[in-house]
């Protein structure tokens, strides 16, 4: 389901999100992924539409403050991964 820069992507900034280690492999990290239903979107716009869709308060908020949520990772290919 998840490519493996996806999967990377996470096993190498995972603690952005957690205080400590979820995964230690790249099994572990793209089982991780599965079992959180995390999400890849193509675009800081989907991104965005995203937030809106789970009805998460976005108002005032800039583009620079949605990329820098814990939960969003960029992916370096102008994808991002959310964890819901």
């Amino acid at each position: 389901m998840f490519d493996e820069k996806t999967v990377r992507c996470f096993l190498e900034n995972q603690l952005q999100l957690y205080p400590e280690k979820v995964a230690e492999t790249y099994e572990e990290a793209e089982n991780f992924l599965e079992e959180c239903m995390a999400v890849v979107v193509d675009s800081v716009r989907e991104v965005w539409e995203f937030f809106e869709e789970e009805g998460v308060d976005m108002e005032g908020a800039g583009e620079e403050e949605i990329l820098e949520a814990d939960e969003v990772f960029e992916i370096g290919d102008g994808r991002y991964l959310i964890i819901e």
